[in-house]
């Protein structure tokens, strides 16, 4: 296993009125974000807040390409990211304990939270696919590159995963500085993570290493 401390490329927040940031996911031009009772659109380059929806938003974030999708309690909302509203609901797998959510290969990839896994859904109909087995807490969730990474945070501990997807190994590890956490997990499809900072409401940019063997 690679090993390496985590290099924070930028840091935003706190936002006013957001006191937990609790899933993350990037649309292409937009970083959205789960904050509790609202469902945020942050300009990356900017460091603003661009739009701003009234929605249960208390755990992961996804987009497929053209929707958002949002954890929130017991179920998975579909998401129109022009209105806000929400188009259709699932039931999550974690039956509410769920804390990372992905969209990859026409799935949905939730991540269990203390349930140490993650499942691949089918989007339309809720069904989990599959289970992938962790050794640690699930809190946040990404493919990128065929890669599979996900984010921990457990007895105040924090880093960033690659894992083999066949039988949840950990391949690589990048070590969060004391203090802080992961609470979700995004890439930008090159060489950014998108993290989320759990309860000081902020968002940290990690670099993501240059893939290898």
């Amino acid at each position: 296993m690679k090993r390496s401390a985590a290099e924070i490329l930028r840091q935003y927040g706190p936002f006013p009125g957001v006191d937990d940031v609790a899933g993350v996911t990037f649309d292409g031009s937009h970083v959205w974000f789960a904050a509790g009772n609202r469902l945020m659109a942050l300009d990356p380059d900017s460091g603003e807040v661009a739009k701003s929806f009234d929605v249960a938003a208390d755990a992961g974030t996804a987009f497929d390409g053209k929707y958002l999708f949002q954890l929130a309690g017991r179920m998975i909302q579909k998401i129109d990211p022009g209105t806000g509203e929400v188009l259709a609901t699932l039931p999550s797998p974690g039956d509410g304990g769920d804390s990372g959510l992905a969209w990859a290969e026409g799935s949905l990839w939730v991540g269990q939270h203390r349930g140490c896994r993650i499942h691949q859904v089918d989007p339309e109909t809720g069904k989990v696919l599959r289970t992938i087995l962790s050794d640690r807490f699930v809190t946040g969730v990404t493919w990128v590159d065929g890669d599979l990474w996900h984010g921990t945070w457990q007895e105040g501990d924090s880093d960033l995963r690659r894992i083999d997807p066949e039988t949840g190994d950990v391949m690589e590890r990048l070590d969060m500085p004391a203090g802080t956490g992961v609470s979700g997990l995004e890439s930008d499809g090159g060489d950014r993570f998108f993290c989320g900072g759990g309860e000081g409401g902020t968002i940290r940019v990690v670099r993501r290493p240059k893939p290898g063997p």
